[in-house]
């Protein structure tokens, strides 16, 4: 999926009550329309509507009871079809993911999706938010110049696991995922 591989160098930046964060998007992995491990597979349903909106909208879902992820829907209106965003690059609001995680160590603040999102004070309140406009949630244009960008099969599912469609920047220290797969 092309916009998979145009996320990458991207800013996603989040307008919290407690303040802004942001930063680039490092990794990204691609669900297809019928695409077996797509929430979208099933067909639309009040959880994964988001899915189905035009392209550029928040997908946001509760997995495993533990942590929230986001997608940006991919396609038109009414083909469901996403974009899982991966891992930051902490840019902006550096502190606040701080706090946030409970942690210091800036590699590792949104270096996979349930991180990325609890760094980001991400929640089901941002599900469906246009990410394309100004808001809670939004993109942004990228702060430099991406660096090489390379893909793998997909991490951390089962079904069409060895489909090419997760995309990251090589060599970036951001990137989730075993060493082997981020080189």
């Amino acid at each position: 999926m092309a916009l998979a591989r145009y996320l990458i160098g991207k800013m996603l930046v989040r307008d919290a009550p407690d303040g802004r964060a942001g930063g680039r998007i490092v990794e990204t992995e691609a669900y297809v329309p019928g695409d077996a491990s797509g929430h979208a597979y099933i067909g639309e349903t009040a959880r994964n509507r988001s899915l189905f909106l035009r392209r550029g909208h928040a997908y946001v879902y509760f997995i495993y009871g533990v942590h929230f992820c986001v997608n940006v829907s991919g396609e038109t209106p009414g083909v469901g079809a996403g974009v899982l965003l991966r891992a930051l690059e902490p840019v902006d609001g550096i502190e606040l993911m701080r706090a946030r995680r409970g942690m210091r160590r800036e590699t590792d603040l949104a270096r996979g999706p349930g991180r990325l999102a609890q760094a980001m004070a991400i929640d089901r309140s941002q599900d469906g938010v246009d990410l394309c406009s100004r808001g809670p949630l939004w993109l942004g244009s990228a702060p430099r110049e991406e660096g090489r960008i390379k893909t793998s099969v997909r991490i951390g599912i089962r079904k069409e696991a060895h489909r090419p469609l997760r995309f990251y920047e090589a060599g970036s220290p951001y990137v989730s995922g075993p060493p082997a797969l981020r080189a």
